[in-house]
């Protein structure tokens, strides 16, 4: 099985972690770069440029204000996604990933993402429930339902996480296998992996692969397909180093060699 790893950084990440990337990349460890566009950070564009390096966008999410869901946020949604588009278009990339929105409505998560004519679209399925710490109460794109709804309006592609989804899972009372198999359905492009500190939980976690109760070596049996493209989306606690994404990769590999 080849699977294609990927690393997850943002735009933000000049500094030690850009030698890093460039480092690792070089050594085989990982096949591309997902990078996470913060808003209003375009003068890190031709740094990015740099790299020889494939790249999958990330558009920014409700953390930095970007809400597919909310009516009332659909001119700032559109100029934030616009600056996406750009990294998109200078890094040829072959995604971009966008979250539902939190609160609000599918429809109007449809509506946005439908006007944005985005052929790179990918809709990231997420928990029920955002972290305890959020002003959120409800995320969009959590169930199949929502999440085929989406697609079917606006024929966009699907990126499966899996920790969003045995969360979401926990919350609708679904066993996390049987609705990560209903997910599969939507036929994913790409994958998102981390442990979970607790997998009964209904809150995501982030945690390195192998530290948490989240049964890898199952996901990778009964759901995986082979040639899977997987970004590997754990903590990063070095503020010098991706020596712990190094060591996530080369669990994972051990996994399936």
């Amino acid at each position: 099985m080849n699977y294609r790893i990927g690393l997850k950084l943002w735009s933000t990440n000049t500094g030690a972690y850009f030698q890093e990337a460039q480092r690792l990349y070089h050594r085989g460890i990982y096949d591309y770069i997902e990078l996470y566009v913060v808003p209003n950070t375009l003068e890190t564009l031709p740094l990015w440029q740099q790299l020889e390096i494939p790249y999958i966008i990330h558009n920014p999410h409700s953390a930095q204000g970007f809400n597919l869901a909310d009516k009332a946020k659909r001119e700032s949604n559109r100029a934030i996604y616009e600056q996406s588009k750009r990294f998109a278009d200078a890094l040829k990339a072959k995604y971009i990933l966008f979250h539902s929105g939190k609160e609000g409505s599918i429809e109007e998560t449809a509506t946005q993402l439908s006007a944005f004519q985005e052929s790179r679209a990918l809709i990231e399925n997420l928990p029920v429930y955002p972290l305890p710490n959020s002003p959120f109460k409800r995320c969009r794109g959590a169930t199949l339902e929502e999440l085929r709804f989406v697609k079917d309006a606006t024929h966009c592609g699907f990126c499966l996480d899996f920790g969003h989804a045995v969360c979401s899972a926990n919350a609708q009372n679904k066993k996390p296998i049987a609705f990560l198999q209903e997910l599969m359905s939507l036929e994913p492009q790409m994958f998102h992996l981390s442990d979970l500190k607790d997998v009964h939980s209904c809150y995501d976690s982030h945690a390195h692969l192998g530290t948490g109760t989240l049964d890898i070596s199952a996901l990778k049996k009964k759901i995986l397909p082979a040639n899977a493209t997987i970004s590997i989306e754990t903590e990063k606690d070095l503020p010098e180093s991706l020596q712990d994404f190094a060591d996530d990769v080369a669990y994972f590999r051990r996994l399936i060699s």
